[in-house]
């Protein structure tokens, strides 16, 4: 981790320029400075000040345009150098080396005329120049360093000569990087040690950049930050040299071959205390810091557009990556993140984002910590919700740096209009969102933990302060995992748009309580009787004495009237887990609202299912009949073609004709009593099989009925 080579900052992470003004008193050589430097040769004429300077981008060291600003006492007044000071990003205070009286106005008049201008909190850099030092042999550090040490908003100082040209690049490449790369938010020179700001973020940088989470940066972990921050990585040789480097200053910078956090803030003092700090400030924007050490807005909140009705959710990547995450700090491998686990996580964030509440909203295993599915499931629930709040997470944890990715917006995928999935009658979502509606105490509550697989007793354990009013959880629809968001909507006489907005609606009453199907029915008809959304109608409480409604009608017939499904029966008292029938329902119900499956064991997901929605399917039952009808009316015809030639055989046989005119209709292959007639029936059939035409028909009618067959089969899997 050398001070190498830096990468070009992004133009997010620095000013957009830099304003240089120089001061000081008469005669001391500021606008000598300025013209020798645009020049490169001393002037022989001298105006009183020089216009103000802009240096392009593309010739400046730090690549960022620079505007250096003269003063002249002679040319401008008090105001106007006022001003100046309020415009300025930098002020170089000139001296001249050989003038006792310039260098005693640094402290009697420029540092306090400066300072008085500007906020204590916030400083501007100074750099102290001293001009003209081709005229003494000798230096004036030994007077300036006092000054240094006594005012901490000086970055540096630096003698140079505009006549020799000595030192005046340098000068002004100086009082750029004081303001790209200042000192003051970093360092405090009279403690000799680093800010607690800065301390703060390195330590921050340096958890994310351990990704086994051992405590130590690994020659691996060191190669991955040496190349994500200054794009070039370090030879074996390198590596050793720093640890040595550490080793030499601090016992335990280095544990198991591996810099400990400790050895990291070491080196990044040792870099700002010999003049590198760029170094430091390379690091931290890179980990999205600014000026005040504080994340950039740019940084935790990227811009994502989403049009209306459409829906935000994790991709494949941020899936591996919380995966990653969750890997690193389970450190006893249980599958669950303990609360001092948690807590470690959590470590990287200004604040602890989740609320006990959190427990009750996913899945946790029987000592109430949050499982590897629950964990994905949190994430998952605030992608929908609330996706700009994921982003400034994802953002704590280091997403776009660890993933190499532009910014957390890679992370998420925003789904297509909801209107156009209705019309392909399909769907690429993976979370759905489900409005639980019901009068109070009607077991709204019992819905939503039961979907995170608890039953009454477990409920009965959580504090009030701790419920929540989401739930959300994995639901296996025709063998694919989807997410299934339960909403608790608290009971009022009209919802508002918000609560409507949804995939599928669980209406829930309480099969004990008389008044409590009125609300449902009352909600369905005010609010989604000519939506388009599919409901379903909970009988909740079934374990107890159900009682008649308060209704016009039972619930049963008010679904067969608007064609829904019939009431569900459901309980959570139970001794294990309650069932999960409902949630596949309701599941299935939100990815395919344009269709009316019936299963028999409502999974949905095993072979007898699906051929039981295949075989119930109108499109399948309507060609059935219509082939059914065909071949009944073929089959009749041909029989009566067989009655009419044994007429004219036999006039006498009419009895006999009827009879296997019936019997043929009732079984083909069924023996008749009556020999000779079936045998003649039998002739008949063999010499019609021969004929050229009955093939014909048979091989036609054999492939319209399989490219019938296989249009359903494509339909079929298409809707799947």
């Amino acid at each position: 981790m050398r001070a190498g080579r830096a990468r070009p900052l992004r133009a997010a992470d620095m000013k957009k320029d830099v304003r240089i003004l120089l001061v000081g008193e008469p005669r001391v050589g500021k606008t000598s400075l300025i013209m020798s430097l645009v020049s490169e040769e001393f002037p022989e004429e001298v105006p009183p000040r020089a216009e103000e300077i802009t240096i392009p981008a593309d010739v400046t060291p730090e690549r960022v345009p620079t505007h250096i600003v003269d003063y002249s006492e002679a040319e401008q007044s008090d105001e106007q150098l006022h001003q100046e000071i309020s415009q300025a990003n930098v002020i170089c205070i000139v001296y001249a080396v050989n003038n006792k009286h310039s260098i005693d106005k640094v402290t009697s008049r420029w540092i306090p005329l400066i300072n008085e201008r500007t906020d204590k909190d916030s400083r501007l850099p100074l750099i102290l120049v001293g001009n003209k030092s081709d005229l003494v042999e000798y230096s004036s550090m030994e007077t300036i360093l006092p000054i240094m040490n006594q005012y901490t908003e000086i970055e540096t100082c630096v003698e140079c000569s505009a006549k020799n040209l000595k030192n005046i690049s340098e000068l002004f490449y100086y009082a750029q990087k004081a303001v790209l790369h200042p000192t003051g938010p970093l360092y405090c020179p009279e403690e000799k040690e680093m800010k607690p700001a800065c301390i703060k973020a390195l330590t921050r940088i340096f958890k994310i950049s351990d990704q086994d989470n051992d405590g130590t940066l690994n020659d691996a972990e060191l190669n991955f930050f040496q190349r994500i921050c200054f794009n070039t990585p370090l030879a074996p040789q390198a590596l050793e040299d720093v640890k040595n480097v550490v080793r030499k200053h601090i016992s335990d910078g280095v544990a198991d071959s591996g810099l400990t956090l400790k050895g990291f803030l070491f080196l990044h003092t040792l870099f700002i205390q010999r003049g590198r700090h760029e170094t430091t400030w390379t690091v931290l924007r890179r980990f999205g810091y600014d000026d005040d050490l504080d994340l950039t807005p740019e940084y935790l909140f990227p811009l994502l557009k989403i049009p209306p009705d459409c829906t935000t959710e994790l991709n494949h990547h941020a899936y591996l990556f919380l995966q990653s995450t969750f890997d690193k700090h389970d450190l006893d491998r249980d599958c669950a993140l303990s609360p001092d686990e948690l807590k470690d996580l959590f470590k990287v964030f200004p604040y602890i984002p989740w609320g006990p509440d959190v427990n009750n909203t996913v899945c946790t295993n029987e000592r109430g910590w949050i499982t590897y599915q629950g964990f994905l499931s949190q994430w998952t629930l605030t992608t929908y919700l609330d996706v700009q709040r994921c982003l400034e997470y994802l953002g704590y944890l280091g997403y776009s740096i660890l993933t190499e990715q532009e910014s957390q917006a890679s992370a998420i995928t925003v789904t297509r209009d909801k209107k156009i999935d209705l019309q392909k009658k399909q769907t690429q979502r993976n979370v759905f969102r489900c409005n639980v509606i019901g009068m109070k105490n009607c077991g709204k509550s019992g819905v939503l933990q039961a979907l995170l697989g608890r039953n009454l007793m477990r409920q009965k354990k959580i504090r009030d302060d701790h419920k929540s009013y989401y739930a959300i959880n994995t639901v296996y629809v025709y063998g694919q995992e989807k997410y299934l968001l339960l909403h608790d909507i608290s009971e009022s006489e009209f919802l508002t748009e918000a609560e409507i907005i949804c995939d599928v609606v669980c209406l829930v009453y309480d099969v004990s309580n008389p008044k409590s199907f009125e609300y449902c029915a009352r909600i369905f008809k005010q609010h989604f009787m000519d939506s388009r959304i599919p409901c379903l109608i909970i009988a909740a409480k079934s374990d107890l004495h159900e009682v008649k409604q308060d209704y016009s009608i039972s619930p049963a017939d008010f679904c067969r009237k608007h064609k829904m499904p019939p009431p569900q029966a459901f309980t959570c008292n139970t001794a294990d887990a309650p069932s999960k029938d409902i949630f596949v329902k309701l599941t299935t119900m939100a990815m395919y609202p344009h269709a009316r499956l019936r299963c028999m064991c409502t999974c949905n997901r095993c072979t007898f299912c699906i051929c039981q929605n295949f075989l119930n399917s109108d499109l399948l039952q309507s060609v059935k009949n219509k082939i059914f009808t065909a071949v009944l009316n073929r089959l009749r015809a041909r029989v009566a073609e067989w009655g009419a030639m044994l007429l004219a055989d036999d006039e006498g046989s009419i009895t006999h004709q009827v009879h296997a005119v019936s019997s043929v209709e009732d079984s083909i292959f069924m023996e008749s009593s009556h020999g000779p007639l079936f045998l003649e029936a039998r002739h008949v059939t063999q010499a019609d099989l021969k004929s050229s035409t009955f093939w014909l028909r048979a091989s036609f009618g054999a492939t319209v009925f399989a490219v019938l067959g296989f249009a359903m089969y494509r339909a079929l899997l298409k809707q799947r």
